[in-house]
């Protein structure tokens, strides 16, 4: 028996869409010498009435050896699972958006440790004690302050810019820690105004406080 099979196949959608695949088969048989319609049915998994009617048979017992009997075809439909491709653009956007973030987080957490080795560097520096700047009293005309810091000038160093006594150093026996290392003229003074001023208000009032505990 002679089969002509014809082979229908739809293409396969890649994505998000459930793709399927279409099969037909139209078959046909040749009738040998003693077969009947109902035999040929039989063999080829279908129905008399089938048969008559693809073949336009008006006469079911009448068929013909060698004669072309076409049995039909049946359509299969296959669900197949969907199935997702990721595109390359998309993975080459997505592997690049992670290395952005990744460069990101890495130049925060440098960031961070710079700024935490800066801040042990300045803690370090800032053991020795800096002298917060706070207006200077002007003395500028003003006689009764300028003869009270002399007279505590004189009352601690005799007026000397040079002069120590262990820790106590010049014109106004300032900390060496207050000075800072700087032990010129112009800083003595300018720490000695910013320390009076802060602590007494004026250097008036610095020399009241001495006279009643003998230092200021």
């Amino acid at each position: 028996m002679n089969l002509n099979k014809v082979l229908l196949s739809a293409a396969t959608v890649v994505g998000f869409t459930a793709a399927t695949v279409a099969t037909a088969n139209a078959d046909t048989v040749t009738v040998n010498a003693g077969d009947t319609l109902s035999h040929i049915a039989l063999r080829n998994n279908t129905t008399v009435e089938a048969l008559q009617q693809l073949n336009n048979l008006e006469n079911i017992n009448l068929i013909f050896p060698g004669q072309k009997i076409e049995v039909g075809g049946q359509t299969q439909t296959v669900e197949q699972t969907p199935v997702v491709v990721a595109q390359p653009a998309q993975t080459a956007q997505a592997d690049q958006t992670q290395q952005v973030a990744q460069a990101q987080a890495k130049a925060a957490v440098e960031a961070q440790q710079a700024a935490q080795a800066a801040a042990v560097q300045q803690a370090a520096q800032g053991q020795s004690y800096t002298v917060t700047q706070q207006p200077t009293t002007s003395t500028a005309g003003n006689g009764d302050e300028t003869a009270a810091r002399e007279w505590i000038a004189g009352k601690e160093s005799g007026g000397s810019y040079t002069v120590t006594n262990g820790q106590y150093i010049g014109k106004y026996q300032l900390s060496a820690s207050y000075l800072n290392g700087d032990y010129s003229a112009e800083n003595q003074e300018r720490v000695a105004n910013n320390y009076v001023s802060s602590r007494y208000g004026s250097w008036t009032n610095a020399k009241q406080h001495w006279l009643q505990n003998g230092w200021y």
